[in-house]
This record gives C-alpha cells, sequence and structure tokens, in this order.
C-alpha cells in the first residue's frame, strides 16, 4: 500500500507536484508555504491562496482601523474603544463578551436616540455601565484633521456612529472565534493603543477619553 512520501504512515490522497509524489490531507497543510514551494499548477495551492486571500480581505473589512486612509472614520473608532480599553485595564474581569455587550448597548441607543432615559431604580440592563461609557464617548467625538489648522471640529451622523460601531462589533466576534469569555479582543485593543501611543506624531492629539 501506498503511504505519504513525507510521513510514510497515511495515505497519500493529494498528488505534490513539488515533492513528485503524493500527500496525505495533513502533510499537506503542514508543508504548504512553509517547507515547499507550491507552483501555482498545484489545485491545493490555489484553493489555499484564494481561501486565505478571502479570509484576509473579510477580516480587514471588519477590523475598525482597516482603511488607513480614512482618518475621519479611524478618528471615531478610537473614541468607540477607548473607554473598552478603560474598562479592560481597570477590570480583569471584564471580558470580550462585556465588550460586544457594551457596544451593542451604545449602538441600540444611538438608534433609539439619545434621549432615552435611565431611571433611578431601574434594575441595569446587560452592557449599560460600560455602554453608557462608549455611547458618550462616542457623542463627544468631533473630528479634526490637524491642531494647527483653523476651523470647527465636524460632528458625525448618526449613521456613520452606527457603521463603525457595527464594525467593531463584527471585529470581536470574528476575533473571538466563539470564545466570549476570554480576553483576546481585549489584550489586542491594548496592545493597538499602546503602538498608536507610541508612534502618535507630535503635531496630532490623539485623546481617545477626552
Amino acid at each position: 500500500m501506498k503511504t505519504c512520501v513525507h510521513c510514510q504512515k497515511r495515505k497519500p490522497k493529494r498528488r505534490c507536484p513539488a515533492l513528485g509524489g503524493g500527500l496525505c490531507q495533513l502533510c499537506c497543510g503542514l508543508l504548504r508555504e512553509k517547507k515547499l514551494r507550491c507552483p501555482d499548477s498545484c489545485p491545493y495551492f490555489v484553493r489555499h491562496k484564494t481561501y486565505q486571500e478571502e479570509r484576509s480581505l473579510h477580516r480587514r473589512a471588519a477590523y475598525p482601523e482597516t482603511n488607513k486612509n480614512d482618518e475621519r472614520m479611524n478618528w471615531l473608532s478610537l473614541y468607540v474603544e477607548a473607554p473598552l480599553k478603560e474598562m479592560a485595564e481597570r477590570q480583569p474581569s471584564f471580558t470580550d463578551g462585556d465588550a460586544v455587550l457594551a457596544l451593542e448597548y451604545a449602538k441600540d441607543k444611538i438608534e433609539r436616540g439619545s434621549s432615552r432615559l435611565i431611571l433611578p431604580g431601574r434594575p441595569e440592563v446587560r452592557g449599560q455601565g460600560a455602554g453608557e461609557m462608549v455611547f458618550e464617548s462616542v457623542e463627544s467625538c468631533r473630528f479634526q484633521r490637524s491642531i494647527v489648522l483653523a476651523g470647527n471640529p465636524e460632528a458625525y451622523s448618526s449613521e456613520e456612529k452606527r457603521r463603525i460601531l457595527e464594525n467593531v462589533i463584527l471585529y470581536v466576534r470574528q476575533l473571538t472565534r466563539g470564545r466570549p469569555e476570554g480576553r483576546i479582543y481585549l489584550d489586542d485593543l491594548i496592545e493597538r493603543f499602546a503602538r498608536i501611543q507610541g508612534s502618535a506624531k507630535p503635531k496630532k492629539m490623539i485623546i481617545p477619553s477626552a
């Protein structure tokens, strides 16, 4: 019985043009683009490459800071995520799931209108505390391209706020992959803010909590 040319254990279900022999599915995945220079004539390599490109595009579509040229929307995303970073650093028990609830609360409040009252004595809905922080941060956000340029800061529309909130929610869910009880997103968020603060130019003020 023929066996995989690499592991010599499993059945060779895939013909490998790079090795000139058969590979099992596991070895194909382990060697592909890592230890082998896969030619474009290999259908498994082409399929894998297409999948990775589509996955990368989907991830960039969800990532809150994808479009580096869209400074206006990136600025708003800072205001969305800054309160979550603050909560994550202040409360070790604050999870990715809590962040999603907070974002959904803020999004719902923006869609319904900021006039919705929070009555004293009423039981707090899930995500309300952190959600109020996100909502207030987003509502206070004004964009100004440079502190050295004259002109009034630009306000954001409700649609822009809703779109950014949805974008961040999608990113959190994609990054956590059904494990909202952890802090995968929040740890990533803290690292991203550290990089932003470390690379901030002197003429550009980034004060998300202002």
